[in-house]
C-alpha cells in the first residue's frame, strides 16, 4: 500500500469560537491530551496506514505547527524519497472554501504531478481519531468508486479518498465547473461514482471551545482512552526530553492525565495537565485543562477552566467556569486574586 496512497492534510481551517486558543497558533497545532497537538491524530493515522508522502496545507499562524512537526522525524517522515511537505497558502486573506481548497492545491500542482501514489486521502486537521485508511482504500477499489467520503454516525468527517489523477482534473477544471473544494464536488451533480465509508471507531470534531473541552474530558474515561490510544496504532508526537513529574507530599491526583516535567503540590481531579506545569500547595484543580508551563500559586481553586500556555495564576486566586461554558484564559496572561470574577 505504501506506493498507493498520498496524504493531504488541510490545515487552513479557522473557527471564530476557538479564537481564544488560536490567536498565536493554527488549529492544527492546538495542544491536546497534555502532550499532543490536534494534527498528531490524522498524521499518525496516515503514517500507521503506511502513507509515506504527506502534504500539509497551512494558512494561519503556522510557525508553531512547523516547529512541532519539523522534518517529520518523529513520524518517520524524514525520508530521502517522499516525506513531509509544507505548502502555505499564497492567499492569506482569501476565506477558506472548505476542506481541500482547489485554489490552494492549484498553487502547488507540481507536487501532485510528481507524486507516484495512485490515490490520495484528503483530510482535515481537527478530528480526534485513530483510523486505518487501508480498509477505505480496499472498499474504494472493490466498489469502483471515483470519490469516497468518510463518515461517522452518518455525518461527514470532511475526509475524502480520490484518485490522484481525478484530483488533478478537478483542480485544473475548477473555473469551468465552479467547484472550489472537495465538499462542493460531493454535494454537487457530477458524472462520478460517489461512495461513503462509515468509520465505526471513535471520532470527535474539535470545532468550538465546548467541543474541545468535552472531547478532552471524554478521554479521561478509560474506555475512550483505550479505544483512541491503541498500541498497534500509536499516536506519534514531538518528543521532548523532560524529567518525570514530581509529586510532593501534599499532592493528590484523581482521574487525571499528567505529562512530564511538572511539580505538583496540590490536588488535581478530573483534569489534564501538560508539560512543565507548577501547582502550589493547597491549590485545587478540577475539571480543567492546564497547558504547558503554566504556574499556579498556593491556595488557588480552578474549576472547569482552560488555561493556555504560560499562564501565571497568583496565590489565592479562584477561577470558576462550567462544563457547558468553560472559562478560557489566553496564553501568557497573569491572573491574580483581585481579578476574580
Amino acid at each position: 500500500m505504501n506506493k498507493k496512497l498520498l496524504g493531504v492534510i488541510d490545515a487552513t481551517t479557522y473557527y471564530d469560537d476557538l479564537k481564544d486558543l488560536t490567536t498565536h497558533r493554527s488549529l492544527a497545532a492546538l495542544p491536546f491530551a497534555g502532550r499532543y497537538r490536534l494534527i498528531d491524530f490524522v498524521l499518525s493515522s496516515m503514517v500507521n496506514s503506511t502513507i509515506h508522502s504527506v502534504a500539509i496545507f497551512p494558512k494561519y499562524q503556522y510557525r508553531s505547527l512547523m516547529d512541532h512537526l519539523g522534518s517529520g522525524k518523529n513520524w518517520g517522515l524524514d525520508r530521502k524519497r517522499d516525506g513531509l511537505f509544507f505548502f502555505p497558502s499564497p492567499n492569506l486573506d482569501t476565506p477558506s472554501a472548505g476542506i481541500g481548497s482547489f485554489s490552494h492545491f492549484a498553487a502547488n500542482l507540481d507536487y501532485l504531478y510528481k507524486s507516484t501514489q495512485e490515490y490520495a486521502i484528503i483530510a482535515n486537521c481537527y478530528t480526534i481519531f485513530n483510523m486505518d485508511f487501508q480498509p477505505v482504500l480496499d472498499r474504494h477499489i472493490e466498489m469502483g468508486c471515483d470519490i469516497t467520503e468518510i463518515c461517522h454516525n452518518g455525518q461527514s468527517l470532511d475526509m475524502y479518498l480520490v484518485k490522484t489523477s481525478l484530483l488533478i482534473e478537478l483542480i485544473e477544471t475548477r473555473h469551468q465547473t465552479g467547484y472550489t473544494c472537495m465538499k462542493d464536488v460531493v454535494n454537487g451533480i457530477v458524472p462520478f461514482t460517489l461512495c461513503t465509508y462509515e468509520y465505526l471507531g471513535l471520532a470527535y470534531k474539535v470545532d468550538s471551545i465546548t467541543a474541545y473541552y468535552q472531547t478532552s474530558m471524554n478521554i479521561l474515561h478509560p474506555t475512550v482512552l483505550e479505544n483512541l490510544f491503541i498500541s498497534s496504532q500509536p499516536i506519534f508526537t514531538k518528543v521532548k526530553d523532560e524529567p518525570p513529574t514530581q509529586y510532593q507530599k501534599e499532592a493528590v491526583i484523581k482521574n487525571a492525565m499528567v505529562a512530564n516535567g511538572c511539580i505538583i503540590n496540590g490536588v488535581v481531579e478530573n483534569s489534564i495537565i501538560s508539560r512543565g506545569v507548577k501547582i502550589g500547595k493547597g491549590t485545587i484543580i478540577r475539571n480543567s485543562i492546564i497547558m504547558q508551563k503554566c504556574q499556579i500559586g498556593d491556595n488557588c481553586v480552578i474549576d472547569s477552566a482552560i488555561l493556555d500556555k504560560d499562564v501565571r495564576v497568583e496565590s489565592g486566586t479562584f477561577m470558576n467556569g462550567s462544563k457547558e461554558k468553560p472559562l478560557v484564559i489566553r496564553k501568557g496572561t497573569v491572573q491574580g486574586a483581585l481579578m476574580n470574577s
